[in-house]
């Protein structure tokens, strides 16, 4: 485990510490807890990709790569 420092609202810190000593657990594990109930809820982690990400299409190239910088610098434009 790693110690993480989380700073509370003195309202909510009073409310987590009368919910641990009434069920005789330390506050960290009810926040321990609470972030996994949370974490089941908001769905599987970010490295498990749930679907291909969506593609495209956008046309066709204009202008070629090399005609790029030049076009830029024109006046008019390329057709």
């Amino acid at each position: 485990m790693e110690k993480l420092q989380i700073l509370f609202p003195e309202p909510q810190l009073r409310r987590l510490r009368l919910a641990a000593q009434r069920q005789d657990r330390p506050v960290s594990e009810l926040v321990r807890n609470a972030v996994d109930q949370w974490l089941e809820r908001s769905g599987p982690p970010a490295d498990e990709v749930l679907e291909a990400p969506p593609t495209f299409a956008m046309g066709s190239v204009a202008i070629p790569a090399s005609e790029m910088r030049e076009a830029a610098y024109r006046d008019d434009d390329y057709q």
